[in-house]
């Protein structure tokens, strides 16, 4: 009795620790890092070397989808940059086109020729041996987007368009895991894409 009564402030402060470290476990177990938030749908798009490629040509790795187009006066070349400086990330970590890709889909195929995305690719260093530009049905693409992603796309017959401006992440089984909203830069940066593709590759 002595001795509890003597060492009382270790022994709480050792049941704090113990209760936190079992509210951190439970924490983990019931929400996960990368919570199944949709199913990816099947699609079959042209890249930009003329091949056709399908969902499941690109499943069995981690990727990230981004939906651009090229004459976009904002928000998509920071943000292809960024992917740029992600694909640099996962090459020295040795999985970039191995265990992980990036998908860029022009949701404005009229304009986006294969010969303007090439140009647009080289502009940002793009690797095309892990890095898909691919092009497709406009509608059918908004219809992807908004299907798989939760990302509305809208234009008018001017090809003006407005677009959420989200990276996806995608993970071997076709399921998305997160979204990332690019304009929150204090949040969103290559780094964090970048470990957050590496933690799921290893899972």
């Amino acid at each position: 009795m002595q001795l509890l009564k003597k060492y009382k402030w270790t022994w709480i402060l050792l049941l704090i620790c113990v209760i936190l470290a079992g509210y951190l476990i439970i924490e983990n177990t019931v929400k996960p890092k990368f919570p199944v938030i949709n199913k990816v749908q099947d699609f079959t798009m042209e890249n930009v070397d003329g091949k056709k490629v399908s969902l499941s040509d690109t499943s069995g790795k981690v990727r990230l989808f981004y939906f651009y187009f090229t004459s976009c006066p904002d928000v998509c070349p920071p943000t292809t940059f960024m992917l740029s400086e992600v694909q640099d990330l996962l090459k020295e970590n040795g999985i970039f086109g191995k265990d992980a890709s990036i998908v860029s889909i022009t949701f404005d195929p009229q304009t986006d020729t294969r010969e303007k995305i090439k140009q647009w690719a080289g502009k940002f260093n793009a690797d095309l041996s892990g890095w898909y530009f691919l092009r497709g049905d406009a509608q059918q693409t908004k219809d992807f987007a908004k299907n798989s992603f939760k990302i509305l796309i809208v234009g008018d017959n001017k090809n003006n368009f407005t677009h959420a401006n989200f990276i996806a992440l995608v993970d071997r089984d076709n399921n998305l895991r997160k979204l990332y909203s690019v304009s929150n830069t204090e949040e969103v940066n290559a780094k964090v894409i970048a470990q957050d593709v590496i933690d799921l590759a290893r899972k």
